[in-house]
């Protein structure tokens, strides 16, 4: 690493303190330049496609309630630990039945992994963000509140049922053979971004070892009851 150093002043510019006549200029030129305010909230800045906003379980259109498998994945890949999942196994077929699904936004780092590792696409980050509260408890996200965050944001102007398709529901980097059929979605032309990197450079090598941060994103194993 090289460092540079800033040139020593000279007599002249250490009298006339060269660096506030230079700060003072920088003001002076953006006060006749045009401004960049925004007039929030009647301005509403644009959100684009990927951002990560207000949790929320993706609603089953067949099944009224939350396509979560209660697989753990979500929870086990989450570095914030702010997941946290209760099911039950039904004894008729061996499947796994959510009780319970809490997210608590406040410790949230919005990394989004939760939304990449999900073999259902059941769990989403919406493109709401106005939901600051001064009430913590507000802001702890249970099954049916995460529920009610999706029906919110199927009502908004930004969601199109037939085309929808989080980003994130697709890791970048990932083959797709790799993915479950509900990841293999072609993304519309309007939710990609004007010169995205797809991920198309990275090479997925053969040996298990250096491979093994693929697997790690997919655990196969969780307890019951697990948090």
């Amino acid at each position: 690493m090289k460092i540079q150093y800033k040139p020593k002043r000279d007599l002249l510019e250490t009298i006339i303190h060269l660096e506030i006549l230079q700060g003072l200029a920088l003001t002076l030129k953006k006060l006749f330049s045009k401004p960049i305010t925004r007039e929030y909230p009647g301005e509403m800045p644009p959100v684009y496609p990927g951002f990560r906003g207000q949790h929320a379980l993706v609603r089953d259109p067949v099944s009224g309630t939350s396509k979560c498998i209660a697989c753990l994945r979500c929870s086990q890949a989450c570095p914030a630990r702010c997941i946290r999942v209760k099911y039950h196994i039904d004894e008729s077929n061996g499947s796994r039945i959510v009780d319970n699904y809490e997210i608590e936004a406040l410790r949230c780092v919005y990394c989004g992994y939760c939304v990449e590792v999900c073999p259902v696409n059941a769990v989403t980050m919406t493109d709401i963000f106005e939901y600051s509260s001064t009430d913590r408890q507000s802001l702890h996200f249970d099954k049916e509140r995460l529920l009610e965050n999706w029906d919110h944001f199927t009502k908004s102007d930004s969601y199109e049922r037939q085309s929808y398709v989080n980003p994130l529901w697709r890791p970048r980097g990932f083959p797709k053979s790799r993915l479950t059929a509900s990841s293999r979605e072609s993304v519309p032309k309007n939710r990609k971004i004007e010169k995205q990197f797809t991920g198309t450079k990275l090479g997925i090598k053969k040996n298990n070892k250096e491979a093994g941060g693929y697997n790690n994103l997919y655990p196969t194993h969780g307890e019951k009851n697990a948090h």
